[in-house]
């Protein structure tokens, strides 16, 4: 339990004090957001804004994340370094991404190929690795069956098979997450919901671990506490961020942040063997990702647009919501949603002990 403590108090730290260091070099740099030209017009004025704040996410969780486990003398395990390599590997993607938008000042960075390239080979990667690095009880960190809050025996995958299905889970949630990343303070706070969900999931599987107390209702997952701790010092990265990013935004996350944690929601998601439950936790960024599908597909078929904007919290703004209050309203949301996917799991564990 220390060491989450240790992890998320590192993370805010970093994060805080690095954050508006980061806002004044990437102020005299002139690394400022581009905004389209079709969104709201309340956001003219943020142009200029920096951008690639996830930066000091990503830094403030690796040096959390480490920090805790020199504190604390305990070796990282696979399952978190592979996920840190997940998250910081999508970030780089988001990085470069970013850097063309300053550089060619526009609001597009990379082409849509070479940011599925970089996202193809960082999954494919994770994908593979997460089937080997077996422990002493014969666990890896990823299991070949499809999962629910634990393993459902009933669907395994091939192994080509299952390094498919983390390209898309892991496609989805980085491009879920970037789809809300659209005003002050969203996805930073939605992030930091759903990543602190994530630790009382993985510090609850630690607790009743197959391999430390045998029981009916007990978790096969391999390294849970140490996925605790990642969660617990990106979810702390995230409000250290928050303080900064929150309305009026000082700096923005840009796609290195909205990657990396998409990327970091898809491998917790994947390591704790709750892959269809996280889309319960994380409802909010699912609804988002679901808003853009569906305003190209009616776009597409009847020439009509089925919102105002999308993604989603763009047509609330258009019909005229403050942008404070949709941010509010959006966090309860992502509240509720954390709140619901937490007592699926309780109540899947009191079913299978039972």
């Amino acid at each position: 339990m220390i060491s989450i403590l240790i992890a998320a108090s590192f993370g805010l730290g970093v994060s805080i004090l690095l954050t508006p260091y980061l806002i004044r070099v990437f102020s005299r740099q002139g690394f400022g957001q581009e905004i389209r030209e079709e969104g709201p017009q309340g956001h003219k004025s943020k142009r200029g804004t920096p951008t690639m704040g996830g930066v000091a996410i990503i830094f403030a969780m690796v040096i959390a994340y480490l920090g805790a486990h020199l504190v604390t003398w305990q070796h990282p395990t696979a399952s978190g370094l592979l996920v840190l390599f997940l998250a910081v590997g999508l970030g780089v993607v988001g990085f470069l991404d970013d850097f063309i938008k300053i550089r060619k000042q526009r609001n597009l960075g990379l082409n849509k190929t070479a940011k599925l390239v970089g996202q193809l080979v960082v999954a494919v990667a994770f994908g593979i690795l997460v089937m080997n690095f077996r422990n002493v009880e014969g666990l890896t960190p990823a299991s070949l069956n499809l999962s629910y809050v634990r393993d459902i025996t009933l669907i395994t995958f091939p192994a080509v098979v299952f390094v498919v299905f983390c390209y898309i889970v892991i496609s989805g949630w980085s491009n879920a997450v970037n789809f809300t990343d659209g005003l002050d303070g969203l996805a930073g706070g939605v992030s930091a919901m759903v990543l602190a969900t994530y630790v009382v999931i993985a510090f609850w599987q630690e607790r009743l671990s197959c391999t430390v107390t045998p029981q009916a209702a007990c978790y096969d997952v391999r390294d849970p506490l140490d996925l605790a701790v990642l969660a617990a010092a990106a979810a702390g990265a995230c409000i250290g961020f928050l303080w900064w990013n929150a309305a009026p935004a000082k700096i923005f996350m840009g796609d290195t942040g909205s990657l990396a944690l998409g990327g970091l929601v898809a491998g917790l998601s994947i390591t704790t063997r709750t892959e269809l439950l996280a889309i319960v936790i994380g409802g909010l960024f699912m609804v988002e990702m679901i808003s853009v599908v569906l305003q190209i597909a009616v776009f597409r078929t009847t020439r009509r647009r089925l919102f105002r904007m999308a993604p989603f919290h763009h047509h609330f703004e258009l019909a005229g919501w403050a942008e404070t209050t949709v941010i509010i309203r959006f966090w309860l949301l992502a509240a509720i949603c954390c709140m619901f996917g937490l007592g699926l799991f309780y109540s899947e564990q009191l079913g299978a002990g039972g």
